[in-house]
């Protein structure tokens, strides 16, 4: 029995709209995909997912490489909006006496964002790579929303965007689901009894 749904943050409870990023790119003269591209390449996605660096020192970062500090900063202050059909999905499974969590890959600042924009008001935890020190999907990350709950991971439903961070909660035993919306997501869940 699911007693638990873990959703993933960035792409699954809010979304970032992709133009807001190139019109900042625009207007300062770089390669259209150079920021994100940056911003996620490695090792530098790593040291501020894992906690190493701050999410400040990762926007200077992202700057420094880029020659453009100005850019990075404008960057750096987007706020991906919270999804509002999920906030609905995820209080009516807490309705039900579901447990709802997020897990994320995510920087120092996560928990100031999510209550910032009201998500945190509509889930029971946040588990935060950045403060755990590992990332999905690191089995070690999904041992500790485990040790957190207190429950079993056959007993927990996880989903993300990325199929490839299914894997350490798969290998947990957890229920998985690769996400491409919240109607496949509500028909996943209603397949499996939770709702």
């Amino acid at each position: 029995m699911i007693r638990a749904v873990v959703f993933d943050l960035d792409g699954v409870m809010r979304h970032l709209l992709p133009d807001n990023v190139a019109e900042i790119e625009r207007r300062h003269a770089l390669d259209i995909g150079s920021l994100d591209a940056t911003a996620f390449s490695q090792p530098l996605l790593t040291e501020v997912t894992t906690g190493r660096i701050s999410r400040a020192e990762w926007v200077h970062e992202i700057g420094r490489t880029l020659g453009a500090y100005g850019a990075a900063e404008e960057w750096g202050k987007l706020s991906p909006q919270p999804d509002d059909a999920m906030l609905e999905l995820t209080d009516e499974l807490r309705g039900r006496g579901t447990i709802v969590a997020i897990l994320t890959n995510g920087t120092d600042t996560i928990p100031s964002e999510v209550k910032a924009q009201g998500i945190q008001q509509h889930i029971d935890y946040v588990f935060n790579s950045a403060t755990i020190g590992y990332i999905k999907p690191d089995p070690r990350v999904f041992q500790h929303v485990i040790d957190v709950l207190g429950l079993e991971g056959p007993e927990i439903f996880f989903t993300d965007d990325s199929s490839s961070k299914l894997g350490g909660a798969v290998d947990l035993g957890f229920v998985t689901h690769h996400f491409k919306g919240v109607h496949s997501l509500r028909e996943a869940l209603t397949s499996i009894g939770v709702l």
